[in-house]
């Protein structure tokens, strides 16, 4: 069972910091084989969602103010579940709780994310919709979405 939790980047304690950047590090750097820096200082101003199964670290995303990804809507990004829980659903579950989170705290109906491409159909059925050209982010096609509710 999925337990998620929302925390300002200050609530997090070094035990949660770490956990949550080894998990984003052995997906984005060490699965997909992709060497980028993903400590951009974006985590400073974001929210934190922590997505925990019996007491262990499975999921996370990032809940980034406006004005810092993009200039006028709030973003997800960093959206991460570790490849042993994702026969569970568990990134549904993770990306329906932060859309949920988003728009709370930041007021907005509206949420634009930079999706890698294979996982649009995903986005999509939670109600984004591509917009623009596809483009690379560290080698890694992306599309623009956009959530409109």
């Amino acid at each position: 069972m999925l337990t998620l939790i929302t925390k300002a980047f200050h609530e997090l304690n070094t035990t949660e910091l770490y956990q949550l950047l080894q998990l984003r590090s052995m997906v984005f750097v060490v699965e997909q084989n992709c060497p980028y820096l993903d400590m951009d200082d974006k985590d400073y101003k974001s929210f934190h969602v922590l997505g925990y199964d019996n007491g262990k670290l499975v999921a996370c995303t990032r809940l980034v103010p406006a004005g810092v990804s993009y200039d006028i809507e709030p973003s997800i990004g960093r959206v991460v579940t570790h490849p042993e829980f994702r026969k569970f659903g568990y990134g549904k579950l993770l990306m329906e709780y932060s859309i949920k989170e988003t728009k709370e705290r930041f007021n907005s109906n509206v949420i634009v994310i930079g999706a890698q491409l294979y996982l649009d159909r995903f986005y999509q059925n939670l109600g984004f919709v591509p917009e623009g050209e596809v483009y690379l982010e560290d080698d890694i096609p992306h599309i623009q979405m956009r959530l409109s509710q």
